[in-house]
């Protein structure tokens, strides 16, 4: 008997502790899509068993269980889900993955909860933002009137200044909530209205249908869940037969007329180290994601070699590096908190927070996840309790964020490190637009370091000529 299982369903579904994920990846963020979109397709298939009182993978047991009873061999012949779900997400385009998210969103909060959500959210941003680039003035002592900064982004000062940012946030929300609302409830559509006929399910046209609405949604995705796994699952029962098996094979509906064409063709099959293995971004990606990192760093460094060189005091050069480790550490290490990490983790975090400007390749989650991992492990079996969890449907959506923060390491320890590298990123946005240009006030702002780090480059360019002749 080969049946349509990998060996982590296959556990799930014998009551045994599948093998857990691997934390790394999902720290350092190899993973972490993966997993959303892993989540999405274990809660779809949930709620669809929840919906006609269908155990998931019932249909795949009851083959186990009767060849387990007329003492057959049981043959696992579906391709690792983990490996599935990693070139499913590489295959589809962004716009897709969006979406998916986005469907994760609309089934924890409600459709027009999470739209305006979304638009608060960015609301906050284009405020804070407005206020650092715009916000009122002030003259520190000693100062002509004409030399101006923001004071903390303009959003801490005047009554009228806190009602324009109120102002900004609520129109943003609303320009982006409102519409985004009507297009999850368009796309949702109302479930008590949706007629599925369960008896239609495995009609060869109803498949056939819904597989090619997925395709036209998205031809890559569809090429990995459906078209490689069929290629896969036909290899292994080739294999199977030229060792001289008799197999009778149970799959889905859905991959039974692809697995058909390539037994009755087997010289069509594709290779099958083509069907295996991660799939990896283009070298022109990864070499511009690097190149990018190290840009960063060689500024870092420049910025302070440059105005070393043009004589800056090195009191000031201290007093901004301080100022950045500190605002850095503060805002990384709070926001990690906030998403349930232990202080030391938190501390952790904070304390090197400072580096992703130093180089964006190593961001400050990475190490308050892996120091998080001294407290608690992960199980892909997270995923089941977070199905339970967003099955609820009377739960509030805060109530129900602070549960599966709680309760879902896997979901905490994303968040973690999520939060940590959001907040120092707001904390290098802060410090870039409001709390530099404070504290270069005394040598002119922002455009007297600019004169300044030219001067630098003059001067050490002097320098190397006058050393090479």
């Amino acid at each position: 008997m080969a049946v349509e299982l990998d060996e982590t369903r296959y556990k799930r579904l014998k009551g045994e502790t599948p093998d857990d994920i691997e934390a790394g990846d999902i720290i350092s963020g190899k993973t972490v899509y993966q997993f959303l979109a892993y989540w999405m397709l274990s809660y779809v298939q949930a709620r669809l068993g929840e919906r006609f009182d269908i155990e998931p993978g019932a249909d795949m047991m009851a083959a186990i269980d009767s060849a387990e009873k007329h003492g057959s061999g049981v043959a696992l012949v579906d391709r690792d889900i983990q490996m599935t779900v990693q070139r499913l997400w590489s295959r589809m385009r962004t716009r897709e993955k969006l979406t998916i998210v986005a469907a994760l969103l609309v089934e924890m909060a409600g459709a027009w909860t999470a739209a305006l959500s979304i638009g608060v959210a960015a609301g906050i941003f284009v405020a804070v933002l407005a206020g650092a680039l715009g916000g009122p003035y002030i003259v520190p002592s000693g100062l002509e009137a004409d030399v101006g900064v923001p004071l903390l982004g303009g959003l801490v000062n005047s009554l009228l200044s806190v009602a324009d940012s109120l102002a900004i946030t609520t129109g943003v929300a609303l320009a982006i909530g409102v519409p985004l609302g009507a297009l999850f409830v368009r796309l949702r559509g109302d479930p008590e209205k949706q007629d599925i006929d369960l008896e239609r399910l495995t009609d060869a046209d109803v498949v056939t249908a819904m597989i090619e609405e997925f395709r036209r949604f998205s031809p890559g995705g569809a090429e990995a869940l459906i078209d490689e796994r069929d290629a896969y699952i036909a290899h292994r029962l080739v294999a199977l037969r030229e060792a001289g098996y008799d197999v009778v094979a149970v799959v889905g509906a859905g991959h039974r007329e692809g697995i058909e064409r390539y037994l009755e063709a087997p010289h069509e099959l594709p290779s099958p180290e083509s069907l295996v293995g991660e799939a990896s971004s283009s070298r022109l990606t990864t070499y511009l994601y690097k190149g990018i990192g190290y840009m960063f760093t060689l500024g870092f460094l420049a910025f302070f070699v440059l105005l070393a060189l043009a004589g800056v005091q090195g009191e000031f050069l201290v007093t901004v590096f301080v100022v950045w480790f500190l605002v850095n550490g503060i805002a990384a290490a709070a926001l990690a908190k906030l998403a349930g990490a232990h202080w030391t983790s938190a501390c952790v975090g904070g304390s090197v927070a400072w580096l992703t400007s130093v180089n964006p390749l190593l961001a400050p989650g990475w190490f308050a996840g892996y120091v998080e991992l001294r407290y608690t492990s992960i199980n892909v079996t997270d995923i089941s309790r977070l199905n339970d969890m967003l099955a609820d449907q009377e739960t509030p959506i805060l109530e129900l964020l602070g549960n599966m923060r709680d309760e879902v390491p896997t979901f905490r320890l994303i968040l973690i490190v999520a939060m940590t590298n959001v907040g120092s990123f707001l904390a290098s946005v802060l410090f870039a637009t409001v709390l530099l240009p404070y504290l270069a006030a005394d040598i002119g702002g922002v455009s007297g370091l600019g004169e300044h780090m030219i001067e630098g480059a003059q001067e050490g360019a002097q320098l190397i000529w006058e050393t090479l002749t």
